[in-house]
């Protein structure tokens, strides 16, 4: 939930990876189309994506008389057709929830999204959690309920979680927490703070992915101008929520340097959601202070990546590991978008039936920035 800022952005030219089919893009150019026919030179993996438009909720709208915002989540229900937002508001504006959405698009363009329903979510007794003992990430629609992540508190020692709630927001069951992500006083293990669990994707066959944003600290540190940072990926069984496997996702180094020299800036993986069993998109979104936000979509293959659940430290190992294989999709500055702080990724349908990805923005309840919502036409999707 790092705090970033908007920045205007001059348009740059698209790399070689990605083909445009209209000119002059620019941001208001509803059907501009963009194509990455092979990633990792797999044509089957060809992904092509028509711009939809964008939908901005400001900071400071209220629901229910609570403030809407901090938007870190999304994922489409497809029996009630709308979408699940979970709200990364650890319980100090109101109580830790997520919403029931209306987006209002079709493949003539977005025009709205709106808040249908309002859930508190609950802890292991039934209760609202009470201030700063939840931070939820992300949220997607199971099999048996809603599955949503807190990323925990690496200050207060408080660990990550990944559970699953009724429609109610009531306490179902919790997944186990494998050895080495639990936070640790001196910093030798776990999550750094800020930087864990807020990645999760269920694919096809009912398994549960779990990112987090950046190494843990026994696996390297975290990324910078010049080097990335090892995040790890839990596979879960989601039927029983045992762990089953763990990858390594590298992420990249920080694009963009701050406009002075002590300014913050940084990268991390803020999203992930799977296309099939083994094909998954990822946001990395990184942050420089004075520039703004950097936004892009890669996509990932776990096909022959290597099972690191048995390897306690990656900086510390002598094991030959090979990671997942990832290549960019789509960069939203490159194509003459503003992002905010994009954190949330869904598939799902628009009301004519047309396949759409939307990204949402998680604005940090910040006057300096904006929940925001991008949309897009899936034209063409990866193939098994």
């Amino acid at each position: 939930m790092t705090k970033r800022f908007l920045a205007a952005a001059a348009f740059v030219l698209l790399s070689s990876t990605v083909t445009v089919s209209a000119t002059d893009i620019g941001a208001t150019d509803i059907g501009a189309t963009f194509e990455t026919a092979c990633p990792f030179g797999d044509c089957a993996a060809g992904i092509s994506l028509s711009y939809l438009g964008e939908f901005v909720i400001p900071t400071g709208h209220m629901e229910n008389g609570v403030e809407f915002g901090g938007i870190s989540g999304l994922d489409f229900d497809a029996a009630a057709g709308h979408y699940l937002a979970i709200s990364d508001d650890r319980s100090e504006r109101g109580s830790a929830r997520f919403y029931e959405l209306d987006v209002d698009v079709d493949a003539s363009g977005l025009k709205g999204v709106s808040v249908v329903k309002q859930v508190t979510l609950k802890d292991k007794n039934g209760e609202p959690f009470t201030a700063r003992t939840v931070d939820p990430e992300s949220i997607r629609r199971g099999k048996d309920g809603i599955y949503w992540g807190s990323e925990g508190d690496g200050k207060a020692l408080l660990p990550p979680f990944v559970r699953v709630a009724a429609p109610d927001g009531s306490f179902i069951r919790e997944f186990k927490l494998p050895e080495g992500f639990a936070p640790t006083a001196d910093k030798s293990t776990g999550i750094r703070d800020n930087l864990a669990f807020e990645d999760l994707a269920i694919a096809p066959s009912g398994d549960v992915f779990v990112g987090v944003e950046a190494a843990l600290y026994q696996d390297g540190p975290n990324p910078s101008l010049t080097s990335g940072s090892l995040s790890r990926i839990i596979r879960y069984d989601g039927a029983t929520g045992e762990p089953k496997d763990e990858y390594v996702y590298p992420v990249s180094p920080i694009p963009q340097a701050a406009d002075k020299a002590d300014g913050g800036n940084d990268n991390g993986m803020s999203e992930m959601l799977a296309l099939d069993n083994h094909r998954l998109l990822a946001v990395e979104r990184s942050y420089a202070q004075g520039f703004g936000n950097s936004i892009k979509i890669m996509m990932m293959d776990l096909t022959d990546a290597t099972d690191v659940s048995t390897i306690a430290s990656l900086a510390k190992n002598d094991q030959r590991v090979v990671p997942v294989r990832k290549s960019q999709v789509l960069d939203l500055r490159v194509i003459g978008l503003v992002p905010d702080n994009i954190e949330a990724m869904s598939l799902g349908k628009a009301k004519d039936g047309t396949d759409v990805l939307i990204l949402g923005s998680d604005n940090n309840f910040s006057t300096s920035q904006k929940t925001q919502f991008y949309a897009f036409k899936v034209l063409n999707r990866p193939q098994q």
